[in-house]
């Protein structure tokens, strides 16, 4: 942890229902011979203070990973808000030391390796309570960096006033917006279908290694 980089914990979202993958679990789908949550973590592990892993269902379908799993504590699949207020409540009870929370979505095999550090530092610089990424003019509210300290608000937020969309909810704060290139690889690009899949075999030969 530096002054520029606070301690900054890692949750990776998969608690979705992959309904346009025909179900099942988006991230254990392979990309280059490596599954998409291999090539999550691989890029989120150096940046982070740790990882969790917010997914409902059985864990010991990702017991290989390693990692804590966390189910929602707000039920009926509220969408990557409730993952968010999942970790956000974990980070305050098993790691007090962690003010920060990054949320990533396990559906996107590319995300750049300075997204911790950029989104720190937009924060810092514009003096703003959060952050989320962009690229090209699109902007990915579910890539973002999250104050535990918030976690009573988002709470009410979603339990309360029955809030979905992540950005209603970032529309009431002072919001640091951090735009990536989107040329030769879109670093957000998500999997979400199986042609998305194909096309991802594709990028992931620009990409590179995964690492």
């Amino acid at each position: 942890m530096t002054e520029d980089r606070p301690s900054t914990l890692g949750v990776l979202l998969a608690g979705g229902l992959a309904r346009r993958m025909g179900g099942g679990d988006k991230p254990m789908k392979t990309i280059g011979g490596r599954t998409i949550l291999e090539r999550v973590i691989a890029r989120l592990a150096p940046q982070c203070d740790g990882l969790i892993l917010n997914a409902n269902g059985d864990p010991a379908r990702f017991a290989a990973f390693g990692l804590p799993v966390i189910a929602d504590t707000v039920e009926g699949f509220a969408g990557p808000l409730a993952g968010i207020l999942t970790a956000l409540d974990w980070a305050a009870a098993y790691r007090p030391d962690v003010e920060w929370v990054l949320s990533a979505a396990t559906d996107c095999p590319f995300l750049p390796r300075d997204l911790v550090a950029r989104l720190q530092h937009a924060r810092i610089s514009e003096g703003a309570q959060l952050a989320v990424a962009a690229s090209g003019e699109q902007i990915h509210p579910v890539i973002g960096l999250w104050s535990v300290a918030l976690r009573g608000e988002l709470r009410h937020a979603l339990v309360v006033e029955d809030m979905r969309k992540i950005d209603r909810w970032t529309a009431r704060y002072k919001l640091a917006t951090v735009t990536w290139p989107d040329k030769p690889i879109d670093p957000f690009f998500n999997a979400n279908t199986i042609e998305d899949v194909a096309e991802a075999e594709q990028l992931a030969v620009l990409d590179g290694a995964p690492t």
